[in-house]
């Protein structure tokens, strides 16, 4: 049983150019698809902060219940992921990013620079993730068991239970 449609977003100005290869975002897929979300795809965009920020609200009208993006998240000036997340979510839930950055500080001290965050707009979950494979891989295994919770909590409450 899929745990609903999830949707990947990478955001960097070279892979959009296609003067490098996405590999972040095709394994964030790959992760949600082996965790059990029907994963429509990749879309890579460049580190504009109004195109994050509509294809976020676009894919929360679109029904995903999970939308992970990858890149953006650093201390460049490019970097506007978490601006453009904040700005369209409704909820904030700092807990994701706090287990996220706790997890990748066992690995590197460099976590501590990511600014990810996460929140909640109607009833689609938003997450941050670094642009590397390996934070992919290190923030989405730190996340992933309590995704099937986070998804159901949402999808109740957009049936218009526990009102």
């Amino acid at each position: 049983m899929s745990l609903g449609r999830a949707l990947v977003l990478t955001i960097s100005d070279s892979a959009a150019a296609r003067k490098r290869e996405d590999l972040s975002g095709p394994e964030a897929g790959r992760i949600l698809t082996e965790a059990g979300f029907d994963v429509s795809g990749v879309e890579v965009l460049p580190d504009e902060r109004f195109d994050i920020e509509s294809r976020l609200r676009r894919a929360c009208e679109e029904g995903f219940v999970l939308v992970v993006t990858t890149g953006g998240t650093g201390l460049s000036p490019r970097d506007t992921t978490p601006e453009a997340t904040l700005a369209v979510i409704e909820r904030a839930v700092p807990g994701i990013p706090e287990l996220m950055r706790l997890e990748s500080f066992k690995v590197t001290s460099r976590a501590a620079l990511s600014r990810a965050v996460a929140g909640i707009r109607r009833s689609t979950l938003i997450i941050n993730l670094p642009g590397s494979v390996k934070g992919v891989r290190e923030c989405l295994g730190a996340v992933q068991p309590i995704l099937p919770h986070a998804v159901a909590t949402l999808n109740r409450s957009s049936l218009g239970c526990g009102e």
